[in-house]
């Protein structure tokens, strides 16, 4: 499939996890692809490395002007970038409250705000966010993330609503717990590494982590041209976690 074929599209945080699957099945597709990251370096040669920290709007400004200026135009934003967070209410300070929605809330905006011009001169315009399924399942452990996420939730459904007569697509993905470097380190901080590997495998009725590439094929489905009346959309790629009870 070449659907993508001279469709220019930004990842941000691409250069790891999901983000790297996504810029990959996108080059594969036909993309021309940027990867917005905070480190490039080890990005491949058919990518367009750009360094950016999404809590900087400057940084953001220049980046999303470096990718037009480079590829001609945009038409696709990834909003992927993130961090995690553990614990439940009273668990983080209010730094890192602040700390993590700047990142997974308004970084988003961030980056989709620079891109918004450029977006509206295409003709295959859409914004994928990755969203997860804290945000629309209570999960232990999981308040301030879940905050950040249900907040990403609600902004996609936003926009799709104040884009969608601009031509202007906008979805997001919620994933399960996927087999990604954040959860490999909590894994690595757990007591049992064995033990809370299990549990995160058993919450999900499917019985085992999502991967990578599940994630990223719904997100370029979501992208794609042929998705064209496809906008407001969660689209869960969660092994049955927000939807199926087993037992």
């Amino acid at each position: 499939m070449t659907e993508f074929n001279n469709l220019v599209a930004i990842v941000t945080g691409g250069a790891s996890g999901l983000g790297e699957a996504t810029a990959a099945l996108l080059v594969e597709r036909g993309a021309r692809v940027a990867v917005l990251d905070r480190a490039v370096d080890g990005i491949p040669d058919t990518q367009f490395g750009v360094v950016c920290d999404i809590t900087d709007s400057a940084q953001v400004n220049a980046a999303v002007a470096a990718v037009v200026e480079h590829f001609g135009s945009l038409d696709i934003v990834i909003n992927n970038a993130g961090i995690g967070a553990s614990g439940d209410i009273a668990a983080n300070s209010d730094e890192e409250w602040h700390r993590v929605l700047d990142v997974n809330v308004v970084g988003l905006a961030r980056v989709s705000r620079a891109a918004l011009p450029h977006l509206r001169a295409s003709a295959h315009a859409a914004i994928v966010n990755t969203c997860s399924v804290v945000a629309v399942v209570g999960v232990p452990n999981r308040a301030l993330y879940g905050a950040s996420k249900g907040a990403v939730a609600a902004l996609t459904l936003a926009m799709a609503a104040d884009h969608v007569h601009e031509g202007i697509r906008v979805n997001a993905v919620t994933p399960g717990t996927a087999d990604t470097p954040w959860v490999g380190r909590l894994l690595d901080a757990a007591p049992d590494a064995a033990v809370a590997a299990a549990a995160l495998k058993a919450r999900q009725p499917m019985g085992r982590l999502v991967t990578a590439p599940e994630v990223a094929n719904a997100i370029v489905y979501l992208a794609s041209p042929l998705s064209s009346s496809t906008t407001g959309t969660l689209l869960a790629v969660d092994g049955g976690m927000g939807g199926v009870r087993v037992g």
